[in-house]
């Protein structure tokens, strides 16, 4: 018989962090990103003219990030190492970009640094699977320190 685990203990990263937050995070960073000259056109030519299942797909993830709710299911890194058009020095953008819009929208600072050092670890994520060999140093912006 195969002994039984207890649930796992689901605590949001910070006390502070409500789902109606993430969902204005959400709403407010892709709305950056699509102005923005570089990121715009490439999340454009994936995405389309219509954001919502693209939004509302960030909002569970985010929510399974910071609250821990466990509702996303996606597979981000196949998605992400299939854009050819993203280069290495993107992190640093979408990453200056999440930073500027968590500071605006949480309320607590610590808060905010939370969700930036997450972002960070999925960005160090995603730019380790399409872009590193074995031999490469990760990028200073993405580590923790950094």
């Amino acid at each position: 018989m195969f002994p039984i685990r207890p649930a796992v203990q689901r605590e949001p990263l910070h006390a502070s962090i409500t789902a109606e937050q993430i969902s204005t995070l959400v709403d407010t960073f892709y709305s950056r990103i699509r102005a923005h000259p570089r990121l715009g056109p490439i999340f454009a030519a994936r995405v389309g003219d219509d954001w919502t299942p693209h939004l509302d797909k960030m909002k569970s993830f985010w929510r399974s990030v910071l609250l821990k709710t466990g509702e996303y299911k996606g597979k981000p890194v196949p998605t992400h190492f299939a854009m050819k058009e993203v280069e290495p020095e993107d992190f640093r953008i979408w990453l200056d970009l999440f930073r500027t819009t968590a500071l605006e929208i949480f309320d607590d600072p610590e808060a905010a640094r939370l969700a930036h050092a997450q972002a960070k670890r999925i960005a160090q994520s995603l730019w380790m699977a399409m872009f590193a060999t074995p031999f490469d140093r990760t990028p200073d912006y993405l580590t923790e320190n950094g």
